[in-house]
């Protein structure tokens, strides 16, 4: 079996989301096959359908001050920020392929973004009673996802080198007793984003078992 691949680089949330949406569609009508979405997001906070505004912990006026938009949106989890220096995947697969379980297809996706992290010698774990994948005692990666008739959209926030400030902004994945990481902290020096994007794209093919092949315009 093969992904799509589509790297989409530096983009606004909206558009990718409503992207997400036809492409959903497409695979649920046998349309397309399963695609890999990779990209960054312009400054943006996440509500999902278990989520609370509560859990945003400034006012609009910050926010806005900072540029930053918040959509209320379908996806499973609490409250979520994406920027730029942060890696975001969108999965859209078809899960009658693989096991028809959403709880196993969220241990796939933190199995694929361990993986990820062992490439550069880091060991990431799982806490129980909480989706994601954490490095010590700090998240470095949130995982929030939908699923239309066993087709999963939204998927995996993987911190590389976001501006971590910015999650002060809220309680992330309704947390307060836990902070944020990214790999470039951890690392202690840069990483080029290609090469994080080829790192995980490895890491899923080979936790799902698939060749995933980039769409070219």
């Amino acid at each position: 079996m093969h992904w799509q691949l589509l790297k989409l680089g530096i983009v606004d949330y909206k558009q990718t989301h409503n992207l997400q949406k036809q492409i959903l569609q497409d695979r649920v009508d046998n349309k397309c096959p399963d695609t890999m979405i990779l990209l960054q997001h312009n400054p943006v906070i996440t509500v999902g359908r278990g989520g609370d505004n509560k859990n945003i912990i400034v006012s609009q006026a910050i926010l806005d001050s900072y540029g930053i938009k918040v959509y209320e949106i379908e996806r499973g989890g609490d409250v979520t920020y994406h920027g730029t220096g942060q890696l975001t995947g969108y999965p859209i697969i078809d899960l009658r392929n693989y096991k028809k379980d959403v709880h196993w297809y969220l241990r796939q996706l933190e199995e694929a973004i361990i993986k990820f992290l062992s490439y550069y010698d880091i060991i990431g774990k799982r806490v129980s009673g909480r989706t994601g994948v954490w490095v010590g005692d700090e998240k470095i990666a949130a995982i929030g996802v939908a699923v239309k008739r066993w087709v999963t959209y939204h998927g995996f926030a993987l911190n590389i080198n976001p501006d971590l400030s910015h999650f002060k902004l809220i309680n992330p994945c309704g947390i307060t007793d836990k902070e944020v990481t990214s790999l470039v902290k951890i690392l202690g020096f840069d990483v080029e984003m290609a090469e994080v994007e080829d790192k995980i794209i490895s890491a899923f093919s080979d936790i799902f078992d698939v060749e995933i092949i980039e769409m070219k315009e």
